[in-house]
């Protein structure tokens, strides 16, 4: 947890026992592939799927040592690390073909990597919006979606398993400065409601988890300004999500019992933006 938002005492207490409640779930002998896994909201669906029972596929980028460390950490034996660049579709297959050599099975995949970079329209040039279009594009959408290719494929032939995207508040109320971002979170809603259907008959599930605000190292520079304070307020909670929320949330949507939920979108925004 982030220092700089220190909630009161009650909610630092709230936070400990959601920490301790994802040991609760059972996932033993589950085998777990985890995208972004190396920091923020990706480490802590790691760290609650391994609490409970599962092996797990920690991806990372670039940041080996980081994602090492995480796979270290974890509670448990067997996980591993996968490296690829999910705009890589190449590096994707192999990525995936690598963690089934290892894994002999993938149960669950969490898409969870994303880039967000901020592009006003009228403060980036034609070539900059081009690029980060590209960027964003690539690795939030279709990454997702050929990590999602890759892995359903398995999971048709041992017709089981569960596809969980995180996506964002901002594909429902927008992205004013990162229009890239939001149309790519909207898109990969989109995309998890087509694959629910399609996957259905294989016994497949598929939904879509939308935060808001979560304090993690991609969020510390904004919640640090002198936006932090109106980010916080936007919530009647007065704060932003703890990444173990976000987790919690997740490990529910793959736990049995979730499978009617499939081809949903769950807003974990703590009221800070409300759609009916």
């Amino acid at each position: 947890m982030l220092g700089y938002a220190k909630p009161p005492p009650n909610l630092q207490f709230q936070a400990v026992v959601l920490a301790n409640i994802m040991i609760t779930f059972d996932f033993q002998g589950t085998k777990v592939l985890v995208t972004g896994a190396s920091r923020g909201i990706g480490e802590a669906i790691a760290t609650g799927f391994a609490r409970s029972g599962a092996r797990v596929a920690v991806h990372y980028h670039q940041q080996y040592d980081v994602a090492e460390s995480v796979c270290n950490s974890l509670e448990g034996t067997g996980h591993i690390t996968v490296g690829a660049d999910l705009g890589n579709p190449v590096a994707v297959e192999e990525m995936v073909t690598s963690t089934l050599n290892e894994f002999g099975q993938i149960d669950i995949l969490v898409n969870n990597a994303g880039i967000y970079q901020e592009h006003p329209l009228n403060q980036t040039s034609y070539e900059d919006w081009q690029t980060v279009w590209q960027q964003t594009i690539n690795v939030n959408l279709i990454g997702a979606a050929n990590v999602s290719y890759c892995v359903a494929k398995h999971m048709i032939e041992q017709r089981s398993g569960r596809i969980i995207n995180i996506t964002s508040r901002g594909a429902f109320r927008g992205e004013p400065t990162a229009t890239a971002y939001g149309a790519s979170k909207a898109a990969l809603n989109s995309l998890s409601q087509s694959l629910a259907q399609y996957l259905a008959p294989y016994n497949i599930f598929v939904t879509a988890v939308a935060p808001g605000y979560v304090e993690t190292e991609m969020s510390r520079a904004v919640l640090e300004s002198p936006a932090g304070d109106f980010i916080r307020q936007q919530s009647p909670l007065n704060r932003v999500a703890y990444p173990e929320e976000i987790a919690h949330t997740v490990l529910f949507l793959a736990s049995p019992g979730s499978e009617f939920i499939t081809g949903n979108i769950v807003d974990v925004n703590g009221a800070s933006y409300l759609r009916s």
